[in-house]
């Protein structure tokens, strides 16, 4: 029995209960990302300047709220724990507001349809934040040391591939020849509704299971303005975020343009999309084992060094690419690169946090995972404006103006812009040092 005053140790939550939720949280926001330009701009005929307009503004505003979601989090106390309430609230909410993202009426037009696409972009965004700020803080608080982190995030990761298969790989196939055509938007609704269901059943059957450590609420609750002025402090916030940043916006773009890159710039169908990303995905799946095992033998560091490497040569080759047989050549290199990010960029943020609970004798994962992902959510801006660019250098307006050379124009989003990205992330990773695993803390009851 427990002495009075004291908090008992949670169960172990097995790393599959957990790692199952990544699931659940990646399809939904990887069918918007990888599906709303197609939709919008070349299905429905929305302008590129507009589009990259509201994905500043968006940008922008996901940035500010996401460090507010994860310190709402942080300070959050009650008997189902501090993370699983925001996770059964948010899934519903981001299911609902996908639905409507996909169910822009086709007689929208002008200013109509760009305020549809700002309102449920926005809203898809935010309870995105919510999910993801409360599902990550779960890693280092449940699995405490490297070498456990390390099965639990390949665990989640290969998760997150196989809602990839779904959410990218599928998603062209159903909404444009099972669900609907080419040039209508029915199959992107009913896709929607479907990917909705899986989320809420995949998230809830997560959340249920996870039990998290009671001795990371008792301490005193964190203040927001204090909090943000240590993180913003910390000099590893900044090289990491921005750092990790590099890797996040190039596979921003990649995700984003795929689809119109098979169309244009290989000049198949869009279904074809299908092979190319589902080799890239297959690859990533065999890659995380491979990924894990070196992370186990070099440290997270040096195999984080590597797979940046990796990376950025895979863009260079994707560019070469004229056919499907060539891009899916280079499509491997991309997906084991991929999977090297995968293994390892969450290990890096995870130390970080280590040290900032160590040094602080606080847990505020929410807060500080969220102020990580300020740098991500921004990617938005660069998405934003790296396709408005295409219409200034390349007359890519929309579906129904794409200038004179689109294949070049989506060749150039798809891999000049990440090839650019990742080398600069390369290099910068050579250059950052982070703290060596932390030793679970003996903490105060």
């Amino acid at each position: 029995m427990s002495q009075p005053g004291t908090v008992s140790a949670p169960g172990r939550t097995p790393a599959w209960r957990y790692a199952i939720g990544m699931l659940g949280t990646s399809i939904p926001i990887n069918m918007i990302k990888g599906s709303m330009i197609l939709f919008y701009v070349d299905i429905l005929g929305l302008d590129v300047r507009a589009y990259g307009v509201v994905m500043v503004i968006y940008a922008v505003i996901d940035a500010i709220d996401n460090p507010l979601l994860g310190h709402l989090s942080d300070r959050t106390r009650s008997r189902f724990g501090r993370r699983r309430p925001w996770l059964l609230v948010g899934t519903p909410m981001l299911a609902a507001c996908m639905i409507a993202f996909f169910s822009a009426p086709t007689s929208l037009r002008g200013i109509g349809l760009v305020l549809w696409f700002a309102v449920f972009a926005i809203l898809c965004e935010a309870f995105d934040s919510m999910l993801n700020a409360n599902y990550g803080a779960l890693l280092p608080e449940l699995y405490p040391s490297e070498r456990e982190r390390a099965v639990a995030n390949g665990l989640r990761q290969g998760f997150q591939l196989v809602a990839l298969v779904i959410s990218l790989a599928v998603t062209p196939l159903l909404t444009t020849s099972v669900f609907g055509t080419e040039e209508s938007t029915q199959g992107f609704q009913i896709t929607a509704v479907i990917y909705g269901v899986i989320a809420l059943v995949v998230i809830g059957f997560m959340a249920l299971g996870v039990r998290e450590n009671p001795r990371h609420s008792t301490h005193e609750r964190p203040l927001l303005l204090r909090s943000v002025w240590s993180i913003v402090r910390n000099p590893m916030f900044w090289t990491v975020g921005l750092t990790g940043a590099c890797y996040g916006t190039a596979m921003a773009l990649v995700l984003s343009g795929i689809q119109l890159y098979v169309r244009y710039s290989l000049g198949l169908p869009v279904g074809n999309a299908l092979y190319l990303q589902g080799i890239v995905i297959l690859v990533s799946v065999g890659g995380l084992v491979a990924w894990t095992r070196v992370v186990a033998r070099r440290g997270a560091l040096w195999t984080w060094r590597l797979a940046f490497a990796v990376l950025a040569a895979s863009f260079a080759a994707l560019f070469l690419a004229t056919d499907l047989v060539t891009a899916i050549a280079a499509g491997v290199l991309v997906g084991a690169g991929w999977s090297g990010m995968l293994a390892t960029n969450d290990l890096i943020v995870a130390r970080v946090l280590d040290a900032d609970a160590a040094r602080n004798g606080a847990h505020r994962e929410g807060l500080f995972l969220s102020a990580f992902g300020f740098f991500t959510r921004l990617n938005g801006i660069v998405t934003g404006l790296a396709l408005t660019s295409l219409g200034v250098f390349f007359g890519y307006n929309s579906g129904d103006d794409p200038g004179a050379d689109p294949g070049l124009a989506f060749r150039v989003y798809l891999c000049v812009y990440p090839f650019v990205l990742t080398t600069i992330g390369a290099v910068a990773a050579r250059l950052i040092s982070v703290p060596i695993e932390t030793p679970p803390e003996v903490e105060r009851p």
